[in-house]
């Protein structure tokens, strides 16, 4: 037997101990989900008296490490229960692992129907009906996120735009490569930094296109939590509006979905209160962000080229493409 069927016996066998805790009996249909480099998605449907419920494992297995600003898997889960209680729609968390499940770190949640993949969303008849409001849901679903009381969230970081200047500064000496269009959209970011401060509010962190599920009535939930931390709420448009989720619909920033305007509409009308200026230095911040991430993809296949995998390459080729971007953003109006 292959490590690869080896691996899903143990974790089918690890998940058979927990059908109890979960309120069922067996573990069915268990399957791992493609993408995450160091965390594992699992999908499997437990067995109960009244019928199957589907489910999702997220675990990260006892070996391996994730980056710094990433949040621990039970605190992330901790997260999507805080918020949900507070009218975001994201899954339900059904269970934290502990020590005795022997699964690592991870907790198991409840598996939404729908669709994740951007290019179905942009593009598929069957959401034709709904996909101009869905700019709309953004906005509306982003207020609901930045509303919440803090106090009811765990310990997460702060990161102001300070914070995000120190950080972009020291990956900035890091390129493997001189990168002048950086250094100076780095230094337009310091001389356009929000001078007022801001109440720091709950910051999805990575809020877009492929990190949410839809459905024929819209959005069904919100994945992918674990850069979540307090902060300024205007950053999760700036990431929002990106280039690279706006997937080939150049002209609609909101996912390639809708406009800015429409984004801020539902933003408006659920509460929310829009500064333009602080977008803009947000969707600089996050696109030069974008564009370290996509250098040290860059660093790592040229190291590692005999072992990288093509989205590696693909990562690596985007650095330039950023470059572009943050050209457009400094020089030109979107």
């Amino acid at each position: 037997m292959n490590s690869s069927n080896d691996h899903s016996r143990f974790v089918s066998e690890r998940l058979e101990y927990l059908a109890a805790s979960l309120g069922g009996t067996q573990i069915l249909d268990l399957r791992r989900l493609t993408g995450g480099a160091s965390k594992e998605t699992w999908s499997f449907d437990l067995k109960t008296a009244t019928g199957n419920t589907p489910l999702i494992l997220r675990r990260l297995p006892g070996h391996s490490s994730q980056h710094e600003i990433q949040m621990s898997l039970s605190t992330e889960a901790a997260v999507i229960s805080a918020v949900a209680k507070g009218g975001v729609k994201v899954p339900e968390v059904r269970h934290v692992l502990c020590s005795v499940d022997q699964l690592g770190e991870g907790f198991v949640m409840a598996r939404v129907s729908g669709e994740t993949i951007p290019r179905k969303i942009i593009r598929d008849p069957a959401f034709a009906a709904i996909r101009p409001q869905l700019a709309f849901q953004f906005g509306a679903e982003l207020a609901r996120i930045h509303q919440l009381d803090c106090s009811a969230l765990p310990a997460l970081r702060l990161a102001p735009a300070s914070q995000a200047l120190t950080d972009l500064q020291r990956d900035l000496e890091r390129c493997t490569m001189p990168r002048p269009v950086f250094a100076l959209a780095l230094q337009w970011l310091k001389h356009n930094a929000p001078s007022d401060p801001v109440t720091p509010a709950l910051v999805h962190g990575d809020f877009r296109n492929g990190n949410i599920i839809f459905n024929s009535e819209g959005i069904a939930a919100v994945l992918d939590w674990e850069l979540a931390h307090l902060g300024d709420p205007m950053e999760d448009f700036g990431w929002l509006f990106m280039t690279p989720w706006r997937f080939g619909q150049i002209d609609l920033p909101a996912g390639g979905l809708g406009t800015r305007e429409q984004a801020f509409a539902g933003y408006r009308q659920a509460g929310g209160i829009v500064d333009i200026a602080r977008v803009k230095f947000w969707e600089v911040a996050g696109c030069l962000r974008w564009g370290m991430t996509c250098d040290y993809a860059l660093s790592q296949f040229e190291q590692h080229a005999e072992i990288a995998d093509i989205e590696h390459a693909m990562i690596a080729r985007r650095a330039s493409e950023t470059e572009v971007d943050l050209l457009r953003m400094l020089c030109l109006e979107d």
